[in-house]
This record gives C-alpha cells, sequence and structure tokens, in this order.
C-alpha cells in the first residue's frame, strides 16, 4: 500500500475545489484580511435516510476504556453529497458516533495557502466550528507534509534568495506558528509532520524547503520544535502510512529510524502516527495474522521502548483478495479489522483511534482503487446507505475487550 498514491487520488480532487472556498477568512501573512468572492457550491444531492445507529456509540465504547473514537470529515456545500458536516446524514453520524474529528484535507498547505505571503482558513474555521458546536474534539492534520508532489507549486519553485537556510527556516516557521497560535488550545494534538520517510530505501524525501535549509532532518525537527513553542500543550506527532501486510519492511525500518533520531537530537516528538489503511490478504484472516503478527508487534515495541505514544489515526480496510459476495466480505474485513485492533489495543499508550471517513459512501478507496469485478468497495464501519456493517461491530467489540487505559 502507498500513501503517495492514496494522496493523489485526493488531492487530484483538491486541486479542482481549492479555489471554490466561500467568503471570509482569507488573510496575508502579516495579519491584513480579505474576503473572497464566494463561488458557487457544488449542486446537493438527496443521500440516504439513515438507520439509527446502536444505542450505545463507538466513541462511548472507547471512552469507558480510557480511549477516544473518531472519524476524517470534510467541509462542502450545505446539503451537498458529501463526508461534510454540512451534509445532513453524514453529520448525524459524527455526532452520533465520534467524540474527535480530523480534517481530510482542509488544513494541508495546499488549501490554506494560496501563495507565499497569504493564508486561507475559510474551509477549516467552518468545520472547526461546527465540531465545537456539537462538543467535539479536533485534531490538527498537519503542519507538513513533507514530500515535493503534496507541498504547493509556489513553494516547489520559491526563490529563497542569498539566505536560503534562513529564508527557508522563515518561510516553515511563519507557516506552523500561524496556524497553531490561530487555534490555540482549540486544537490539542497536530500530526506536525505526515508521511517523510520514502518506503523504497528508507531515505527522508526532499522538498524545496529542505534542500534550502541543508536536509530534511533539520526541516522536520524545527517543524516540531516550533509546533512545541507555540501548541506547547498539544500532542504533536509523526504520522505515516507503514502498515503490517508484506513488503512494508523497508517502510517501517525507515521510521524507525526516524524516530531514533528524533530522540537522539532532541526532537519533541509526542507520538507515532500509525495510519492503518489495511489490505485483507484473503479470506483466511486467521493465517494473515498469524504471518504478520510478531513483525508488527516488534514494531510496535521498538516504537513504545523509545517512550512514543501510539495513535490510530485513518483507519480502514482495503478488501482485496475477497470474494464480490457482501456477506462473506464484510465478514473478513470485520474479521481482518478486529485481529489488528486487538493487538493494537493490547498497548496502552494508544488512546486515540480515527477511521478515515464513517460511511463507504465518501470513502477514498472507490476512486483510487476500485475492484476489477466491478463490486463496490466497502472500507467502512457504515454502508452507503449509512447501515451499520459488521465492521462496526468489530471495532465496537475491539474497545469492550480493551484492557482499561
Amino acid at each position: 500500500m502507498t500513501g503517495i498514491s492514496r494522496r493523489e487520488s485526493l488531492m487530484m480532487a483538491a486541486g479542482m475545489v481549492l479555489s471554490a472556498c466561500a467568503g471570509g477568512g482569507t488573510s496575508s501573512a502579516s495579519g491584513a484580511t480579505v474576503t473572497p468572492t464566494p463561488s458557487p457550491g457544488p449542486t446537493p444531492t438527496p443521500t440516504p435516510t439513515p438507520t439509527p445507529p446502536p444505542s450505545v456509540s463507538l466513541n462511548a465504547a472507547a471512552v469507558a476504556k480510557g480511549m477516544r473514537f473518531g472519524s476524517a470529515f470534510a467541509w462542502s456545500a450545505a446539503g451537498a453529497d458529501a463526508g461534510s458536516f454540512a451534509n445532513p446524514s453524514y453529520a448525524a453520524l459524527l455526532t452520533a458516533e465520534c467524540g474527535l474529528l480530523v480534517p481530510e484535507n482542509e488544513l494541508k498547505w495546499q488549501f490554506i495557502r494560496p501563495g507565499p505571503t497569504t493564508f486561507d482558513f475559510t474551509r477549516f474555521d467552518a468545520m472547526l466550528a461546527w465540531a465545537e458546536s456539537q462538543k467535539l474534539a479536533v485534531r490538527g492534520h498537519n503542519l507538513l507534509w513533507h514530500q515535493p508532489k503534496w507541498m504547493p507549486a509556489w513553494e516547489e519553485s520559491y526563490d529563497f534568495g542569498a539566505s536560503p537556510a534562513t529564508e527557508a527556516a522563515r518561510l516553515l516557521t511563519e507557516h506552523i506558528r500561524t496556524v497553531t497560535t490561530r487555534y490555540g488550545t482549540r486544537i490539542r494534538g497536530y500530526d506536525v509532520v505526515n508521511e517523510a520517510v520514502n518506503p523504497a530505501d528508507q531515505s527522508l524525501y526532499q522538498t524545496a524547503l529542505s534542500r534550502a535549509m541543508g536536509g530534511a532532518e533539520a526541516t522536520l525537527d524545527l517543524a516540531f520544535h516550533v509546533a512545541r513553542d507555540n501548541a506547547p500543550t498539544a500532542q504533536l506527532v509523526y504520522n505515516d502510512y507503514m502498515s503490517w501486510e508484506p513488503g512494508n519492511a523497508q517502510h517501517r525500518a525507515g521510521v524507525l529510524k526516524l524516530l531514533e533520531g528524533f530522540r537522539t537530537r532532541g526532537t519533541p516528538v509526542d507520538a507515532l502516527g500509525v495510519q492503518s489503511h489495511l489490505i485483507t490478504q484473503g479470506t483466511d484472516t486467521a493465517a494473515s495474522v498469524a504471518a504478520q503478527q510478531a513483525d508488527w508487534k516488534s514494531f510496535l515495541d521498538q516504537v513504545v521502548a523509545m517512550g512514543y505514544k501510539l495513535l490510530i489515526t485513518e483507519f480502514d480496510v482495503r478488501d482485496n483478495n475477497l470474494p464480490a459476495d457482501i456477506v462473506a466480505r464484510d465478514k473478513a474485513v470485520a474479521d481482518y479489522s478486529r485481529a489488528y485492533l486487538d493487538m493494537m489495543f493490547a498497548y496502552p499508550q494508544l488512546k486515540d483511534v480515527l477511521v478515515w471517513g464513517m460511511c463507504d459512501r465518501y470513502s477514498w478507496i472507490e476512486g483510487f482503487e476500485p475492484r476489477s469485478d466491478g463490486a463496490r468497495r466497502r472500507p467502512c464501519p457504515y454502508d452507503l446507505n449509512f447501515n451499520a456493517k459488521p465492521m462496526r461491530t468489530a471495532i465496537a467489540d475491539a474497545f469492550v475487550a480493551a484492557p482499561a487505559r
């Protein structure tokens, strides 16, 4: 699995809609505020009437064990058919099941940084205000996605002048300080750096910022130090998509190397965000788990031995190598989910669990990798008609079985 390809699918869509932010919330780096001209939102599409969620929410089951459950969510025009707080059906699902939310795209550089001297918080401000109105906590995702393809085009072609290291440090510091001071204690945790490790060779990706600063390590370290200085009470997270399926050993080794470097250099990193975009290996879940769990447990043991906390930040399950039959497929996905969560929940360092969307209807996976048999993907706790699936039961049961934190 590659987070690169996953993000490509998300950001291709993002580039198409980025300029359509509705009014208010755009500011220059110097503090001036301008109001963009509103653009028409998407035409609302009716969504199905959801079946009421079970009486005990996933977040309530989590809280009973000293944990929290949440989901990604998005911005959209009111009533649009989207995984958004502005979609009444999806909003009802979020408020019924979640205690914690994270923006899918709307706090990334590509969305809030249209130019080197301007910021636009229009969409995220609206998302945060809605979440707060529902008494839902919000995580910040993310302050630096350290891959060149996911930085704004203007940043990759930016003229850093005669003192490039100084200018690059100023630009990065300004960005992180602006975001963290704007939201203060309203956001209690940030994915400060996202996906910096190249899984092919364990190296760190380079961006225009890191080339100007003289290296990736210095760039990542600065990001965390600035975040700590300006959000001293927030949990600071390194977030990546290394996983337990076969073929991820190089990626895991690269992440361990990075985490070890953070500790050696005194970089203020609190936790590892484990994205958890799982890929089923077939209907024999027991065999898959048996083949994967030893290496995965070794990886997690090394992470927590360094003093890091753990989070599941982007959980969903890609139903590869499973039959099209919905009953059989849902059972295999649920079994795989339960086996993974049982292993993860055995670590008391893990408290927050977020899915990357509550409902199959809005999952990124369908557009990224359709099934070859034409059957619609079923990667989320709820189906495209907002009905709870066996995966939802598996998550609830894993919380019930989890040791208390």
